[in-house]
């Protein structure tokens, strides 16, 4: 009798991660947890994203133009937005979300007109639940935040001018 009970408890577990699963694709859901006396249950679907491999901005950039920067040429009387990015800007290496504070009502990790050292960090890209510090990549004042806090940024974007 016992192994009769425990599969018909294993056809009604079965039979509702089905429902469940029914649930998930109709309504596009991504995430469930659930747990009874005998079931502990955390489905989890993600959508298709594309995955950026962080790593920390250590050294200079390199002075070159974008190709696309150098094709495209501004409008006769016009300042290009390209031209008005200083080429030793600190680019962000990540998608993400920028935040310019370690913690909600914390003081900024810099300001304009801040001394910085090589290595300190300049502000936090959240990407993927992660937090990835974004370190100064030379000694050198910081001349101008690009970014506002909780902003999110696109990879390669300048985000910070230190010099």
């Amino acid at each position: 009798m016992a192994g009769s009970s425990k599969n018909n408890e294993f056809k009604a577990q079965t039979e509702l991660v089905k429902e469940l699963t029914t649930l998930f694709t109709e309504n596009e859901l991504t995430e469930l947890e659930l747990e009874t006396e005998t079931l502990s249950l955390r489905p989890a679907k993600t959508a298709e994203q594309t995955v950026v491999a962080a790593q920390p901005v250590l050294a200079p950039q390199p002075a070159a133009a974008p190709p696309q920067a150098a094709a495209e040429a501004p409008a006769a009387g016009a300042v290009s937005e390209a031209a008005a990015i200083p080429a030793d800007a600190v680019k962000s290496p990540m998608v993400g979300t920028a935040y310019l504070a370690p913690e909600p009502g914390a003081a900024d990790f810099v300001s304009v007109g801040d001394k910085v050292s090589k290595g300190q960090t300049l502000c936090i890209i959240e990407a993927m639940k992660v937090m990835n510090p974004i370190a100064s990549p030379c000694d050198g004042t910081v001349r101008e935040i690009l970014v506002e806090n909780a902003q999110p940024v696109e990879f390669d974007q300048p985000i910070f001018v230190v010099s």
